[in-house]
């Protein structure tokens, strides 16, 4: 039994936590990289429009660029829009989360160019703050030259979008922005008796003005700057814009400058000094472990990683990593201690490792019923499993001591073992019942915030029916195989005779 559930855990998928519910959806939104502020707004006016239509939903809000305190750097190009939906008592009948978010998505993108993706407010926030990307799973790929860089992160896009469970995977902040490219002749500038700094000042002052004077008002102050008109600014009509010269004349910037427009990256990202572009990931239908493996094993085959370029996976996955290196550390040292605690209280190595054997007995239930409802191994299951470990060395302790009882008492092993299952029956049953049952409310719930808790409550009491029925029946049998005396063969008893 304990080897099949081993073979059944290793059919049941990973994840870091399950996601948690937070009654509200947040919609992410990545517009042209050139956009206009004008734009934008009327874009998200119409998505905004197309969330509406869903009848769950009561109100949308949207937010393009970053906040005014500057907290969340991002461009005009990335938008959010916050959705409140109505509790769940007022939706379709028969209606679920996903299917809301399927409705919601279906609306959006039938407008021209949407692609949207779909968290949370808390959620997102905590994705973000991990490896700074929105996405589940983010891979980032660090090295010097720009274009090659993207070259690669392009090639490690092309090729995890088209593994199973894959969402939607785009590469963060790409796209190219139209740039205006004001180049200095010097040496002309050097004939009008001109240098680079004043011919700058005037093209700050006509094109993003210049602070000239103050304005007061009560004690409030306004600075007043000074630029040229909308027209003016125009690109057709920078080239005739005056730069005065030291003998009282005025030159055309046309005569010291020229003006092209060119293109640039939207974004060049840095982390540890060297160049960095990411890739964020998002998952649906599968658990987050076997598609990061499914991810890695087609990047190793397909993409040629340059020498002295850095690919690493951040994100969710980054943290379930991290715990499940520090539970494959606690939980050894865990059964350490007990063994010890058990070999301190028994005096017997025999005894306490007896009483071990309950703890595979146990997970053999934990898996199988993750397994049954489809639950992928979380570090909530994985503290379920440490909470069991518990539980059923309890039982075992409980039943063992009154062996032991007994045989000091001048009970046969035989007799012992009869006698104190008996004895110990009710009491192995309340203790694991009361365990069950009382976990039994948070592996039904399905409110708010009950998703993270039901891995845990679900493991605990499929392993106490396991570990329950086996320390009654298998712990008993065990102990009188193990303390028995074997009696001597006739050909002995002839021979010592």
């Amino acid at each position: 039994g304990f080897f099949l559930s081993m073979l059944v855990a290793s059919q049941l998928g990973s994840e870091f936590l399950p996601e948690l519910n937070e009654g509200t959806i947040w919609v992410n939104v990545r517009l042209p990289a050139s956009i206009s502020n004008d734009e934008a707004a009327k874009t998200l006016h119409n998505v905004r429009k197309a969330l509406m239509t869903v009848p769950e939903v009561r109100t949308t809000v949207s937010k393009a660029g970053q906040p005014e305190d500057g907290t969340d750097p991002k461009t005009i190009s990335m938008a959010e829009i916050f959705v409140d939906v109505k509790p769940p008592e007022q939706w379709r009948k028969g209606l679920t989360r996903e299917q809301l978010i399927e409705d919601m998505d279906r609306a959006v993108t039938d407008l021209p160019g949407m692609q949207p993706t779909f968290s949370q407010p808390i959620r997102d926030n905590v994705l973000e703050s991990i490896s700074q990307i929105d996405g589940q799973i983010v891979i980032k790929i660090s090295g010097d030259d720009l274009d090659v860089l993207r070259h690669t992160t392009e090639a490690v896009e092309k090729e995890v979008r088209h593994v199973r469970g894959v969402y939607r995977a785009e590469i963060d902040r790409q796209g190219e922005l139209p740039q205006l490219l004001i180049d200095i002749d010097r040496e002309r500038a050097a004939r009008l008796g001109l240098n680079v700094g004043d011919i700058e000042d005037v093209i700050e002052t006509a094109l993003a003005g210049k602070a000239t004077t103050n304005l007061w008002e009560g004690e409030r102050r306004f600075t007043v700057a000074v630029r040229l008109s909308e027209q003016r600014r125009a690109m057709v009509n920078l080239e005739s814009i005056l730069i005065p010269t030291p003998n009282g004349g005025s030159a055309p910037l046309s005569s010291v400058a020229s003006i092209r427009e060119s293109s640039g990256a939207m974004n060049i990202a840095r982390e540890a000094g060297r160049r960095t572009m990411a890739i964020g990931i998002f998952i649906k239908g599968r658990d987050m472990g076997s598609i990061v493996a499914d991810m890695k094993d087609v990047v190793a085959k397909k993409v040629e990683i340059p020498r002295n370029y850095a690919l690493t996976w951040s994100g969710e996955f980054e943290n379930q990593e991290r715990a499940m290196q520090r539970l494959a550390v606690v939980v050894p040292i865990s059964l350490l201690l007990i063994f010890v605690l058990l070999f301190d209280a028994f005096s017997s190595f025999k005894t306490a490792g007896l009483i071990l054997i309950n703890v595979p007995l146990a997970l053999i239930g934990g898996f199988v019923a993750l397994w049954i409802f489809s639950i992928p191994l979380s570090v909530s299951a994985a503290i379920g499993f440490i909470a069991l470990s518990g539980q059923a060395v309890l039982n075992g302790v409980v039943m063992l001591s009154v062996f032991q009882q007994l045989r000091n008492a001048g009970y046969t092993v035989i007799e012992a073992v009869k006698e104190g299952a008996l004895q110990r029956l009710r009491t192995v049953l309340m203790t694991a019942m009361l365990a069950a049952l009382g976990l039994l409310p948070m592996a039904l719930s399905h409110d708010i915030g009950s998703e993270t808790q039901r891995p845990l409550a679900i493991v605990v009491i499929g392993g106490l029916v396991t570990a329950t029925l086996l320390t009654l029946v298998v712990l008993p049998a065990l102990y009188v195989s193990w303390f028995s005396t074997p009696k001597a063969s006739p050909v002995n008893d002839k021979a010592s005779a």
